[in-house]
């Protein structure tokens, strides 16, 4: 038998990796296709699957949500679920690491990701333990009432996660949005200037008369949801007006003097 136990323990012995790194290209295309998309596969929905039916959806839930959905201008009816039939267990291969991501709050300015692998079932037969750490690299967080629940830590482990950047991704994430101040002085086409100016207009009048409409009684509850606030878009949309304007004019003007300047000097080389 103890022979039995060290012939396991050494097949267990493979798992050393304390650590999950991701590249910071692979986590900008989750985080894109996260913001470009919706999730269709897998949508929270307050229920709970059982082991007899599937349709443990709730009827007056599913209106209510399609209503909402139809009032906020989505054209997507998400009302399913993602379903995993109880009793199959986690298939997963025991060398692999799944990364999981929440697409809902990461593409709120904090990236909500997590790297888990299965834990050896062999592992309570024998009566060993799942897995020790006794590094102090990376950081694991404390599990919730709610994940220990959910089989942590005793069907699957979570792994730390560390973004890994190489000198070249490092430079082209700084340069990602960087401009140069030469950038503000560059002349815009006339025609393609008045024509952003007068659609901002229109958009302003649009925007103030969705505010007025809104200031006189508009009492619906889902008014502020999914839809556009007039107000803050009015103010944004004069903000920017008046600084593309401004900009405009002081281009215009530098222009006029760099040339006068250029012409003063041509005549006195032609002298």
């Amino acid at each position: 038998m103890d022979r039995f136990n060290r012939l396991f323990a050494q097949q267990m012995a493979g798992d050393n990796s304390e650590t999950v790194y991701i590249s910071s290209l692979a986590l900008l295309k989750m985080l894109r296709h996260g913001r470009v998309s919706v999730p269709m596969e897998v949508f929270a929905i307050p229920q709970s699957g059982t082991g007899v039916s599937v349709e443990a959806v709730d009827p007056v839930f599913q209106t209510k949500m399609m209503d909402m959905l139809k009032q906020t201008g989505r054209p997507v009816t998400v009302v399913g679920w993602y379903y995993s039939h109880p009793g199959f267990g986690c298939w997963l291969n025991p060398r692999a690491v799944a990364v999981v991501v929440d697409p809902i709050q990461s593409v709120k300015g904090k990236v909500v990701i997590d790297a888990f692998r299965l834990i050896n079932p062999q592992a309570y037969v024998l009566g060993q333990e799942a897995r020790q750490i006794t590094s102090n690299l990376g950081h694991l967080n404390k599990p919730s009432i709610q994940a220990l629940i959910h089989s942590l830590n005793r069907h699957y482990y979570s792994i730390a996660i560390n973004y890994r950047k190489t000198h070249l991704e490092e430079n082209m994430l700084m340069n990602l949005h960087k401009t140069v101040w030469t950038d503000s002085l560059t002349m815009k086409d006339f025609k393609m200037s008045g024509q952003e100016n007068q659609e901002r207009l229109q958009k302003m009048v649009t925007l103030a008369e969705q505010y007025e409409k809104r200031v006189k009684g508009e009492t619906l509850k889902s008014r502020y949801i999914g839809k556009v606030d007039p107000k803050k878009h009015l103010e944004e949309l004069g903000k920017i007006g008046i600084e593309e304007n401004m900009v405009s004019s002081l281009v215009e003007m530098v222009d006029k003097v760099a040339s006068i300047a250029s012409e003063a000097a041509d005549a006195m080389d032609a002298d």
